[in-house]
């Protein structure tokens, strides 16, 4: 997501609290387990232990798939349906959470045995009628209904779920997945996803992944999407209403499947959203092949500015619209692309991880405007220096969660980058550009993972480098 500049180009939203109060306080605290049962299995633990988020996620187990059969009524409103929930417990399990806000659950079972429930605030509680054996395969059926909310960071700005006039959006940036779905929402724990839709015929559901078919009787039709490859739960997304679908392809064969409101659709967009192949490509010869299936675009109206940013939704990006048009503009659509390779694929272990995202897709614009404007990145890198707001903490260790997205995270992430391409000449750079999401591919990584693969290529000792750009306090005297 881009850094917010203006109304329009907005960054993330930086999350603490929610639900119209403090999410944080409502949730039960975190531990390593639980207390044993008879059999001496433990309770998962109710968060992972995130330095920033210490309650998002749960501990026992890993996700591996998210089976969603869903049915949206833009109307009044409600969703309903099942998750079908594929995990592997990693200690012996006695009950484990979910991470659910709102929503009513009707029924739970595991391996197509009825469980007993409890909610506390945004965590259903799972016990399975027997115990769950480490690295034991399990199936998590929840059936639920109701209104999706809106989640609220205190900085003002919405995730979770928006409902639109004519269908709706759903964002899921740090923590907004769990509005719509049950699941373990920390970006560590990454699964397929597959997801069924109904809406009324007419509407369009557009998801991560592929298309795979509609189905249509009743005055309703089903959309199904599958991801090929594994997704964080806050890169998934689903936008409902009437769109303008377009597919094509790249220069290079990526698939495209753009989906645009028509009200969005104005010269700007439309410019931007033709240049996408071009981008893609050109963002393929730098950091390697396009790592996903298919790519594009998701364009949806939403109106009063609600939304405010783009999201980098896996697979094709979300470009909110409103009254006066869609937010997408070329450097927009570079960075949201660029992360497809950088936090899409290659998505950091931890929140305090972010620069990783945000650092190599802000330093992806400037490789653009230098590419496409003849703009030195020496001159961007320069502007970001010199800005006062970029030196506010360290962009690998933001002082708290309502920092993930303040500015040292995106310009001084990309000043380590551009201090590396100064200490590592350009074909060890372009090896790191190339090689690093090659070799976290569809997985997770973390800041001590990106220095150790930057040491190993070079003989020169990067430690004075990233003691002074990725984690000191102070402002070095020149760029």
């Amino acid at each position: 997501m881009p850094l917010r500049r203006t109304a329009v180009r907005a960054g993330r939203r930086l999350f603490t609290a929610c639900l119209a109060g403090s999410l944080l306080a409502c949730l039960p605290s975190c531990s390593g387990g639980g207390a044993q049962d008879s059999a001496g299995a433990s309770a998962g633990a109710s968060g992972l232990g995130d330095r920033l988020f210490p309650h998002a996620g749960n501990g026992g187990y890993d996700v591996t798939r998210y089976g969603l059969d869903l049915s949206y009524d833009p109307g009044s409103g409600r969703l309903s349906g099942t998750a079908v929930i594929t995990a592997t417990a990693t200690q012996d399990l006695g009950s484990f959470d979910l991470d659910l806000a709102g929503l009513t659950v009707t029924r739970v079972a595991v391996d197509g045995r009825p469980a007993r429930t409890g909610r506390s605030g945004t965590e259903l509680s799972v016990r399975p009628a027997g115990t769950l054996r480490r690295g034991a395969r399990f199936e998590t059926t929840v059936a639920y209904a109701g209104v999706p909310r809106l989640l609220t960071d205190p900085d003002g700005s919405h995730e979770g779920w928006f409902r639109t006039d004519d269908g709706a959006l759903a964002l899921g940036e740090p923590v907004g997945s769990m509005a719509w779905f049950p699941g373990n929402d920390h970006p560590s724990d990454k699964a397929v996803l597959d997801l069924t839709m109904s809406v009324p015929t007419g509407l369009t559901a557009v998801s991560d992944g592929e298309p795979a078919g509609t189905r249509s009787g009743g005055g309703r039709t089903s959309f199904h999407w599958s991801s090929g490859a594994p997704v964080a739960t806050y890169l998934a997304t689903v936008a409902i209403g009437r769109f303008t679908v377009t597919r094509s392809r790249t220069p290079g064969g990526v698939p495209l499947y753009t989906a645009v409101d028509p009200r969005s659709d104005d010269p700007q967009t439309a410019a931007a959203l033709r240049r996408m192949p071009e981008i893609l490509d050109w963002e393929s010869g730098l950091f390697g092949p396009y790592p996903f299936g298919s790519a594009g675009a998701i364009v949806d109206h939403i109106e009063g500015g609600r939304v405010g940013y783009a999201l980098e939704t896996q697979n094709r990006p979300v470009f909110p619209g409103d009254g006066e048009g869609a937010a997408v503009d070329v450097p927009t659509l570079v960075h949201e692309l660029s992360h497809q390779w950088f936090g899409d694929s290659v998505t950091p272990r931890s929140w305090q991880d972010m620069w990783l995202n945000e650092g190599f897709a802000t330093y992806a614009e400037w490789l653009w405007l230098e590419h496409s404007g003849g703009v030195p990145v020496a001159r961007s890198a320069a502007t970001a220096f010199d800005d006062p707001a970029a030196w506010a903490f360290p962009p690998a260790a933001p002082p708290g969660a309502a920092d993930i997205s303040a500015q040292p995270v995106y310009d001084r992430g990309a000043l380590v980058l551009y201090e590396l391409h100064q200490a590592l000449g350009d074909t060890a750079f372009a090896k790191l550009l190339r090689g690093w999401p090659a070799a976290h591919a569809h997985g997770n990584a973390s800041t001590a993972d990106f220095t150790a693969y930057c040491a190993g290529l070079t003989t020169r000792d990067l430690t004075p480098l990233f003691a002074t750009w990725l984690y000191g306090d102070a402002k070095p005297a020149r760029l």
